[in-house]
């Protein structure tokens, strides 16, 4: 019998989508079939300490609620260029006047599969350390899950590679402590209210307001920057919400694309999808599956997000957001390279409803991540 792959799910992390990275693991786990699979947890405290995971996705669930990624104090490392092995340490608890406690190897690790959402977890920071340990990972390399997790350079990106996008404002903290009368005057040259103020490196709508007036603009960009201090504000949009989740190509094949969906609001004209939305009240919207929308318009979009993905070079997976116009415009709104991943999320139902069961995304993803060489390629 051929032996298990090990995999090192890596789930919890610093950003304020630490519960929903729980909450997708523990629906990871469910899902991972055991026959091919051996499942090392590695959970990421929100103080970003490594600790070793939970085992049971039902115990996952309610701890990934109270910020509780793993029930041991000995801490995880990563053994750098060491064969793949990771080792723990009882550092974190130690009898007086002891500095560090014995290493034991965890064991040889296959590949690692990283359900982190926003800084510190899919903006190639986490990519770039398993790329020093030569460990294959799922999804994006580092430039591709850089580059688009801030939205700033998102967009760079997308403006080079010739695909439409809403006209924008970058704010640094710099400049809006140095220069804040002169980012309002490009505000008002490039604009039109209403717009939307957004952290430039977050995800799950976190920090995002939808300004009507000048007025507003300045409370705005504070109240993002409390999650990021560089801010972007944007043209906001008339359009519908259209979604494709992509997936990588084996070998020399081209990148999949899903069918589309939109995310319909049932609410008052205005209302926008956002972070209570889609997590607290979980109320005022539901999918269209797939989204209705003209054949000829449709297979433009899912090009362009095949476009997208071939742009930042990504890898595994990405989900890309569109808005598209009352006059059938599309314009890319943004990419997540690590997106939202429950068994409940968009992306693996929009695979589901393209034929590609929960179980067996898990399997292309992994299948991909150990197809391809670690380090420059």
């Amino acid at each position: 019998m051929a032996s298990k792959i090990r995999v090192a799910l890596i789930y919890g992390g610093v950003s304020g989508e630490h519960s929903v990275s729980c909450l997708t693991a523990a629906s990871v786990m469910k899902a991972m079939d055991p026959e091919k699979y051996e499942i090392l947890p590695i959970g990421i405290r929100q103080d970003g300490t490594w600790v070793p995971g939970v085992a049971d996705p039902l115990v996952l669930e309610g701890a990934g609620a109270r910020g509780t990624v793993g029930t041991s104090d000995d801490q995880v490392l990563l053994g750098i260029g060491a064969g793949h092995d990771a080792v723990y340490s009882t550092a974190m608890s130690l009898p007086e006047g002891e500095t560090h406690g014995d290493l034991r190897e965890l064991g040889g690790v296959d590949v690692a599969f990283p359900l982190l959402h926003g800084p510190f977890g899919e903006d190639g920071t986490i990519q770039g350390m398993l790329e020093m340990a030569g460990i294959p990972y799922v999804g994006s390399g580092v430039f591709a899950s850089a580059a688009g997790m801030d939205k700033h350079f998102m967009k760079v990106v997308l403006e080079a590679a010739g695909l439409p996008v809403a006209p924008y404002v970058v704010a640094t903290a710099k400049r809006w402590r140095l220069m804040r009368d002169a980012v309002l005057e490009e505000v008002a040259a490039k604009l039109t209210y209403p717009v939307f103020v957004k952290p430039c490196r977050a995800g799950s709508s976190l920090g995002i307001t939808k300004v009507d007036t000048p007025a507003g603009l300045d409370a705005a960009v504070e109240f993002a920057q409390k999650t990021d201090p560089k801010v972007l504000i944007e043209q906001g949009v008339v359009g519908r919400e259209i979604e494709c989740a992509v997936l990588g190509g084996h070998g020399d094949d081209s990148a999949r694309a899903s069918v589309l969906g939109e995310i319909a609001l049932d609410m008052e004209p205005g209302a926008w999808y956002d972070y209570e939305t889609k997590y607290i009240q979980t109320e005022g919207f539901h999918m269209v599956i797939p989204a209705e929308i003209d054949r000829e318009v449709a297979e433009r979009m899912r090009a362009m997000a095949v476009d997208v993905f071939d742009a930042f070079e990504c890898e595994g997976m990405t989900r890309v957001d569109f808005f598209l116009t009352p006059e059938n415009h599309i314009i890319v709104n943004e990419h997540n390279t690590i997106p939202g991943f429950t068994n409940v999320s968009m992306y693996p139902i929009l695979w589901e409803h393209t034929g590609v069961t929960y179980s067996h995304l898990i399997d292309e993803l992994i299948g991909l991540a150990l197809e391809r060489p670690v380090g420059l390629r």
